[in-house]
Parts: C-alpha cells; sequence; structure tokens
C-alpha cells in the first residue's frame, strides 16, 4: 500500500493562471487530499467514490507517492506566512 498525496493552493492565483486545476467542488483557498491505496488508479477511483472530488482535474497534478514500507516524513507543511515577534 501506499500514500497517494494531492496538494493545491490558489493562494497566488491569479487572471493568468486562468487554466489552473479545481480539484474539490467547494471554493476553496488550499485543498489536500490523501488515499491510501495499492496503485493510482485505485486512489482516483477511491476519490470518485467520494464525489466531493474532480477526477480530471487531479489527474493533471503529479501526486506525492508515499511507500509504507520506510521510516520517512510523511507530511510536513509550511504556510508561509511569518508570525509576529513581540
Amino acid at each position: 500500500m501506499q500514500l497517494f498525496i494531492w496538494r493545491h493552493s490558489k493562494h497566488f492565483s491569479s487572471w493568468s493562471m486562468l487554466d489552473e486545476p479545481h480539484i474539490h467542488t467547494s471554493n476553496y483557498l488550499q485543498a489536500d487530499v490523501t488515499v491510501l491505496a495499492s496503485s493510482r488508479e485505485e486512489a482516483m477511483a477511491l476519490l470518485e467514490q467520494n464525489g466531493q472530488w474532480h477526477k480530471e482535474e487531479l489527474a493533471r497534478i503529479e501526486p506525492q507517492i508515499i511507500s509504507l514500507n520506510k521510516a520517512q516524513i510523511v507530511i510536513s507543511h509550511v504556510d508561509g506566512r511569518e508570525t509576529p515577534t513581540v
């Protein structure tokens, strides 16, 4: 089994990015989905069954694929906004 991770951010979208993917049915700024499956095809089928993810749009993004047979960092996220110092 593997983890398939798709991420998409619209934080910096503009009119010049009209062909940008829209991977979820909601109007989002940041969308992430992680699926445990034995293949990318199985992961896509699970997302299609869920009904909230646009399969065709997800296909435009290369997922991060994480094998579960070795120790590794699974998820890390840095937003980029600095916290104010006092």
